[in-house]
């Protein structure tokens, strides 16, 4: 305040911005059987069968990655409820922007298995058409896709069209500048984004209390003019309400959101990461308790909506969809160096031209043949629509 702000300013501000702030518990819904009953039953067992078929996914992936047919795999055992919750909440037009972790975000969306895995195996850098699902490319660089999603949310805000975007992140994402520039841009164009960030604790072994003195995550929020909501990460029914609220305020025009979804990775980084050194097995035992796929069993089952037969049923066609996977993964990715110039520009530049140039050069000294390679369908056409 100033002497020069007129009388009220700084009531008529802070009743403005009084509802920015997180609750000071986390939105919590299956703790209470009476807790989910204005959400559609069928939905509610939708969220179940995805949180099983995740936690599968996630064991089938880390055992490929095990065996040598994936080169890393980012594992989301734990915080499932997040990413399920969160793309069940989204609308057909919706956009994602995932994170590396985020897998089975992509999973859920509705893209193939291996296409989802196709990054992390060492092959194309995306195994589907982004525009097809509506699911921007899987990457490794931390924050840089908020930036990219709040673009396309100001475009479409710009063009009328009535969509929102889901922008996932990690707690340790947050730490980046791209991060807080989305955040600050995304506010100022009131672009029609919702930041989703899973804290699962720890940023690789640097946990949450080295990387912020906020309170929570959630009210970094307020510093941009955007509510922050706070949730219950291992709630796939709380994630789901909060991800869609936040979602309809977008599409009408409301501007974005931040939503911190408190979770926990039970496993560690990656299989190149040793979590013993910088956490102990009591704090993962403690979480281990809240896991997402019992708890949303257990309510179900307190609400009559799901039984016996049910969960025997979502288990095997999880286990199909594993099985699948590890026969569709069987072999190893051959790759065509030659590949690694298409799709960087729409006119190849001199300089691009001269290294594809060397690169012949020295596969025609090798008298090797060009390697045939079988590539993924979306990634084929739109090579195809490129030349």
């Amino acid at each position: 305040m100033t002497v020069l702000d007129p009388p009220g300013t700084e009531a008529a501000l802070r009743a403005a911005h009084a509802g920015l702030l997180p609750e000071a518990e986390p939105l919590s819904l299956i703790g209470d059987p009476a807790g989910t009953e204005d959400l559609d039953p069928a939905l509610l067992t939708r969220l179940y069968r995805q949180l099983v078929r995740g936690r599968r996914y996630n064991e089938q992936a880390t055992a490929l990655t095990k065996q040598g047919r994936l080169a890393v795999y980012p594992s989301t055992t734990g915080q499932e409820a997040c990413q399920v919750g969160a793309v069940l909440a989204l609308g057909d037009l919706d956009w994602i922007f995932p994170t590396y972790r985020d897998t089975l975000a992509v999973l859920v969306r509705g893209v193939d298995p291996v296409e989802t895995l196709t990054l992390l195996r060492g092959d194309w850098h995306s195994g589907y058409d982004p525009q097809a699902c509506r699911v921007a490319p899987l990457c490794t660089p931390l924050a840089t896709q908020t930036v990219h999603a709040v673009g396309l949310a100001h475009a479409a805000r710009l063009r009328g069209d009535p969509l929102a975007v889901l922008a996932m992140i990690g707690d340790g994402g947050t730490s980046e500048g791209d991060f807080h520039e989305a955040m600050n841009f995304a506010a100022v164009y009131r672009a029609p984004v919702v930041f989703l960030v899973q804290n699962n604790g720890y940023a690789i072994s640097v946990p949450l209390a080295k990387q912020t003195a906020a309170p929570t995550l959630a009210h970094k929020a307020i510093g941009y003019g955007m509510p922050g909501v706070l949730v219950d990460g291992n709630d796939a029914a709380a994630v789901y309400r909060a991800v869609r609220d936040a979602a309809d305020r977008a599409r009408r025009g409301g501007g974005p959101s931040l939503v911190e979804a408190l979770t926990y990775r039970i496993d560690a980084h990656t299989n190149a990461d040793d979590a013993t050194r910088y956490r102990g097995a009591d704090e993962v035992e403690i979480w281990r308790r809240r896991d997402p796929v019992e708890r949303m069993e257990a309510h179900l089952r307190a609400r009559g909506l799901l039984d016996d037969a049910a969960v025997r049923q979502a288990r095997e066609d999880a286990e199909a969809m594993a099985a699948d996977l590890r026969s569709r993964l069987s072999g190893e990715p051959e790759g065509d160096p030659r590949d690694l110039f298409d799709h960087v520009y729409a006119r190849p530049t001199p300089q691009l031209r001269e290294q594809q140039a060397l690169l012949e050069r020295e596969l025609a000294a090798t008298d090797e043949p060009p390697v045939s390679v079988p590539v993924p369908a979306a990634a084929a056409s739109s090579r195809e629509a490129g030349r």
